[in-house]
């Protein structure tokens, strides 16, 4: 079989670059290990983050510090034996999180974001999907008065340079929104232009129809088949093996199953996650995604109930499930709003591709022809799958880039 490129990794940003391929007269076929968005893409918190502009960094305060070197949080966990290995790309990310740095990062990053709910709505609209991205922010309520003030204040902030929107809430005012969320809570900030989703997974599948009604194929295969030919790339599948002129890994978390074979050293890291849902306790009901500042998980409405999320888990990409953040936050999230029996039979697991810069790996490869990278998206893979599928697909096509893809080119490394 011959295409004209093939997209290996069928999360949402693999989707996203062969959905725009294909929208502009190229035949692509997409190849994945497993069933399309069955990974990452799965278990996210389903957000489109509109307001994400500062990509999340490696906390400089000390207090965070060493709350975090106990081990004993939600939103972040280590397994002691994979710190000798995390350690390089541990303090590059701690200095690529000075504040003077993470500002400029901030603003290469911005472009991006900037495009992330529009794009979306564009495949969304072309895919019959748009029930599915709801268009009602998402909230972060907080305990203490002074976290409070300081994330009024970083919120002034980003709207003042980035342009996002927000609202500032009371206590009063968070009651008025989500009238299920109990405790204490000093007030909240709604972000109000991101999309929430409602099926993460779904909404890569309606993508993915999308592709396939293009004229788009998908295989199951494996990605270290990948071999260069005397005029572009070969791969194996379980229908034979496919020949094409460009190539295209977008694989997240194991794109170094492929880059370190062809040469390439980025410094690729995982942050795992976990995810479990629950049935809501009576009549409770919440509206949209909120995040308990302080303690440190996330619930969100999706079609199969609230989904906990918890925060980073630092540890080996293929070392065995330990969901004990999801042991904390259960009590902590029940007490927080009406959580009834669990909805899933064990936890989920996902893992976050990250780079020391926080920003993707999205360009040309600078060893090999017709070789390119799409991956390292960290939290934010699901808001930047479709403004990533397109800026791959002009630059491949030979288009004017909707944005300036420089910052993210591998060769940065």
């Amino acid at each position: 079989m011959r295409k004209d490129v093939v997209v290996l990794g069928a999360g949402i940003v693999g989707v996203s670059v062969a959905v725009h391929l294909q929208q502009r007269g190229r035949s692509v076929l997409l190849v994945d290990r497993r069933g399309p968005g069955e990974e990452t893409s799965f278990g996210n918190a389903g957000l489109i983050q509109r307001e994400g502009v500062y990509p999340y960094g490696f906390p400089h305060d000390f207090g965070a510090l060493l709350r975090y070197a106990t081990n004993s949080t939600i939103d972040a966990h280590y397994h002691m034996s994979a710190l000798p290995k995390l350690a390089p790309f541990l303090f590059r990310y701690w200095m690529h999180s000075r504040p003077e740095e993470h500002r400029a990062i901030a603003r290469l990053y911005a472009p991006l974001i900037e495009h992330s709910v529009v794009e979306h709505a564009a495949l969304a609209e072309a895919a019959g999907a748009t029930q599915l991205i709801r268009p009602t922010g998402w909230m972060k309520v907080f305990r203490s008065q002074k976290a409070l003030d300081s994330q009024l204040r970083d919120a002034e902030s980003t709207k003042r340079d980035f342009g996002v929107n927000f609202d500032a809430l009371s206590s009063r005012g968070v009651s008025e929104k989500e009238p299920h969320l109990s405790g204490d809570l000093k007030g909240g900030i709604h972000w109000t232009d991101p999309g929430a989703i409602y099926d993460p997974y779904q909404l890569t599948m309606a993508y993915l129809r999308l592709f396939e009604s293009l004229g788009g194929t998908v295989a199951e295969g494996d990605a270290r088949s990948l071999a260069e030919t005397s005029d572009g790339w070969r791969v194996t599948t379980k229908s034979g093996p496919v020949e094409a002129r460009e190539v295209v890994v977008a694989l997240g978390p194991w794109a170094d199953l492929v880059t370190k074979g062809l040469g390439y050293r980025l410094p690729l890291a995982v942050k795992r996650g976990y995810h479990m849902h629950y049935k809501p306790l009576g009549n409770a009901v919440l509206n949209r995604p909120t995040l308990d500042f302080e303690r440190g998980y996330f619930l969100a409405p999706m079609s199969k109930g609230v989904r906990l999320t918890t925060g980073a888990e630092f540890a080996d990409r293929d070392a065995p499930k330990t969901p004990v953040q999801l042991q904390r936050a259960e009590p902590i999230a029940k007490a927080f709003f009406p959580l009834g029996e669990r909805v899933d039979a064990e936890p989920w697991m996902g893992m976050r591709p990250c780079t020391p810069d926080m920003m993707p790996i999205i360009g040309k490869a600078h060893r090999h022809k017709n070789l390119w990278f799409s991956f390292g998206h960290a939290h934010h893979g699901m808001t930047l799958g479709p403004i990533t599928g397109r800026l791959v697909a002009e630059m491949i096509t030979g288009e004017k880039p909707v944005i300036d893809p420089t910052p993210y080119r591998p060769d940065r490394f």
